[in-house]
């Protein structure tokens, strides 16, 4: 595998309230001519701090690949994360200035539309509880979470994207 030399990333894009430094974000396969676009690397472990989050831990959840503008400039958020636990951590409620769609995806082959647990995830002021494979789309401004991971049998696939300008921010 080609590894690429890091990408300057400045911490100030993605809160406001967080110091001004830089950090750096490796991505993958970048010494082709279009291999940049081809990203293979989990969110960076400072990032989980930037949000006010511990850091992924394995044994309950995984960041297995993450992309925003910090990583590759232009590019919408995307994040792919596998839950192993019940999460013991959840964001806070929160809105966006764009619009968001997450994915909780079982891992049963037999019954795919299984969610193979059960997650607890707030829209508004209405509490969902997921125990199906999902897609939720979030409107811009739709304050949402918390989310938590209450049950995991098998492990949970969860996706999210949207149309982010910029780094990854919540409002």
């Amino acid at each position: 595998m080609i590894s690429t030399p890091p990408v300057p990333c400045d911490l100030e894009r993605l809160s406001a309230n967080q110091p001004k430094q830089k950090r750096m974000v490796k991505t993958s396969m970048a010494e082709t001519k279009y291999g940049k676009y081809i990203i293979t690397t989990p969110k960076p472990e400072w990032m989980f701090a930037a949000e006010g989050a511990p850091k992924s831990e394995p044994d309950i959840m995984t960041s297995v690949i993450y992309l925003d503008d910090t990583v590759l400039p232009g590019a919408l958020y995307t994040e792919c994360d596998w839950c192993w636990k019940p999460s013991k951590y959840s964001p806070p409620a929160h809105t966006h200035d764009f619009d968001e769609v997450l994915a909780f995806i079982g891992t049963d082959p037999e019954n795919p539309r299984d969610l193979c647990g059960e997650v607890e995830f707030w829209l508004g002021d209405e509490r969902h509880i997921l125990t199906k494979s999902c897609m939720a789309f979030v409107p811009r401004g739709l304050k949402h979470s918390p989310l938590k991971v209450l049950r995991v049998d098998r492990p949970i696939f969860v996706f999210s994207s949207g149309p982010a300008t910029g780094a990854y921010k919540r409002l």
